[in-house]
């Protein structure tokens, strides 16, 4: 088979019947995606079928993929599960870039055949390229499953838990390759050097990225390796790897990228701006992607070009729609809707609350929309030696998603919460805080010895009625900022939370007055544990919003809160680079120089502003 991890080619359109079904595939509707694959049963190969299949082999073989295709098409009308043939035209079709009709044919081929392990990871394999990462992972897991002594099933698994941002279970994986095949190669070591460096856990990180640049490193695996030794803030030895890289793909836009990433980091803005400029220059043709021109508005905001920096913010957000990636209204307000009705007061007195775990560290909840300052917070909380940071862990969300499972209701979120007040479920609460803690663990949240960890998921106040019946007791500190601040903070930085409501200014602050009714909602009808806390405020007086927040949790104050800067933990969120410095202000009200540009939503957020108390700011 061809290797399914290569880029796919261009989209081209085959020359098909005029009854072929419109995939792409070349086959009769009625025998590809009209097809009924319960029905469909693996036949044996006759000998007239077999003379076939070698014929089609043979063709594909001398390079002859229209003859190949045809045999196929041939064989696959009278045996619509045909393996071998459903695989050689699954390699026609990617590689003509007929990408959709290669999707369904070996989807096709691993729901005929379920326990072929082969089938499984090219499926696997071709899902991640795709950028299917979810249903890819379910794939690669099955493989496993069907194949756990072969170290290529471990790293497909590896490398789907790590593009599914799971880096502790991608780390698993990789350590089984490594103990399967020793001498696994660079795909197995920088894999496994990248998850380390993801957890922040720089010094094993960098062993396993030389070893890996021991066997040939490649130009991504130099990036990334670069990546890690910007964020320990070595700056000297990330600029050498990007020396090195430069030598391997000079004209890649990624290097210009990184590099404009190393200068912003050292305040060299200049310079930053124009490593991008000149990529346009050597490359009149290439536009600068969504991340570049994102990095590139963030420079000039820094040199104080404001009208340019929005311009290229605004670039980038459109680029970021055309793809795609708009807001999804319909369904963000459907949800609210929902919680409010579902979460009254009198469906509250119903519901169970779970005991505390005594055994186990205990959340902390660190709650508001992206951008407000809980990166911040979660820095000087895990500062503290009774508390480990957790990061944005995703538990919650994906407990919301998966509830009507874990109770065996037909009922969907936030109604199958509706199971608890049943008798037969007596005790069921439980079992989900449970759940909660083992992925918290699971995660690498939970740490020995520590009393507390962090949950900083941007948005889980969209969840506070869940939160509150596994954990009434947490402590939730809900951050705020200047919402002027927040959006253009959101505008000028690439982020999929809520919905893909960062895909534009006008989207962005339509979820935030969404979320900040949903969340007055729930102040008003949950016995929560909160307290807000204001960026500006810790901003201007660090030592008393951390007594004031350390009072809040329980813990007793601890000096190190105050150098949150020199924390070893490294924060794996866009704000990773903040926090690795002193508390500074020149975030605080930067909305000032943008005062134009943010006018219409600033009408918009008016009411908002006065509430929070932001109206002379």
């Amino acid at each position: 088979m061809t290797k399914v991890l290569d880029p796919p080619a261009p989209s081209a359109t085959a020359s098909v019947a005029p009854e072929a079904c419109a995939c792409g595939s070349g086959l009769p509707g009625a025998r590809c995606c009209a097809l009924d694959l319960r029905a469909v049963q693996p036949r044996e190969v006759d000998e007239a079928t077999a003379a076939r299949l070698a014929q089609m082999s043979q063709a594909y073989g001398d390079d002859e993929p229209e003859l190949a295709e045809r045999i196929a098409h041939a064989i696959l009308v009278e045996d619509p599960g045909q393996r071998e043939a459903l695989a050689a035209l699954y390699n026609v079709c990617k590689d003509a870039g007929r990408i959709r009709a290669a999707g369904v044919l070996i989807r096709r081929t691993a729901a005929v055949h379920p326990n072929d392990a082969l089938a499984r990871l090219i499926l696997a394999q071709f899902l991640m390229s795709q950028g299917a990462i979810e249903e890819a992972v379910s794939h690669a897991r099955r493989l496993v499953q069907l194949a756990p002594e072969e170290a290529v099933a471990h790293l497909t698994l590896a490398q789907a838990f790590a593009a599914w941002n799971m880096p502790v279970a991608a780390e698993v994986h990789f350590r089984r390759v490594l103990a399967l095949k020793p001498d696994a190669g660079v795909a197995a070591l920088g894999g496994l050097a990248d998850v380390l460096r993801r957890l922040g856990r720089f010094a094993q990180a960098r062993e396993y990225f030389e070893k890996a640049d021991a066997l040939g490193a490649g130009f991504p695996l130099l990036l990334t390796w670069a990546a890690l030794e910007e964020a320990d803030r070595r700056f000297e030895a990330a600029a050498e790897l990007l020396d090195r890289a430069a030598l391997l793909a000079p004209r890649d836009a990624r290097l210009a990228l990184a590099r404009a990433n190393l200068h912003a980091r050292t305040r060299e803005y200049g310079a930053a701006v124009g490593e991008l400029e000149s990529l346009r220059e050597r490359q009149p043709d290439q536009q600068l992607g969504v991340a570049g021109l994102l990095e590139s508005g963030r420079a000039l905001d820094a040199m104080g070009r404001y009208p340019e920096a929005f311009a290229a913010f605004d670039a980038a957000k459109r680029k970021l729609r055309e793809s795609g990636a708009s807001y999804r209204a319909e369904p963000a307000a459907a949800l609210a809707a929902r919680l409010k009705a579902f979460f009254t007061p009198g469906r509250i007195g119903l519901l169970p609350r779970a005991g505390v775990r005594a055994d186990m560290s205990q959340p902390i909840f660190v709650v508001g929309f992206p951008r407000s300052g809980t990166t911040l917070i979660e820095q000087v909380l895990s500062a503290h030696p009774d508390i480990s940071g957790g990061d944005e862990l995703p538990i919650i969300m994906q407990m919301a998603q998966r509830l009507p499972a874990l109770l065996s209701t037909p009922l969907a979120y936030p109604h199958a919460l509706s199971e608890l007040w049943l008798g037969d479920k007596i005790g069921e609460i439980e079992n989900l805080r449970d759940h909660y803690l083992n992925e918290a663990m699971r995660h690498g949240a939970i740490q020995p010895g520590k009393r507390w960890f962090t949950d900083k998921m941007p948005l889980n106040e969209t969840h506070l009625g869940l939160i509150h019946l596994l954990f009434p007791q947490a402590p939730i500190v809900h951050l705020v900022r200047h919402p002027l601040d927040v959006m253009l903070s959101v505008f000028s930085n690439g982020l999929t939370h809520g919905f893909n409501c960062a895909s534009g200014l006008d989207t962005a602050a339509t979820h935030y007055m969404l979320v900040a009714d949903l969340l007055a909602h729930y102040r008003e009808v949950l016995p929560m544990r909160y307290l807000q806390v204001r960026y500006e405020e810790v901003v201007d007086d660090l030592p008393d919003q951390a007594r004031r927040l350390l009072a809040f949790i329980g813990a007793p104050f601890d000096p190190k809160v105050l150098d949150f800067h020199e924390n070893a933990r490294a924060a794996r969120t866009a704000s990773y680079a903040q926090v690795t410095e002193k508390l500074y202000d020149r975030s605080r009200y930067r909305h000032r120089h943008y005062a134009a540009e943010l006018a219409e939503i600033e009408t918009r957020l008016a009411p908002t502003i006065r509430q929070l108390g932001y109206a002379d700011s």
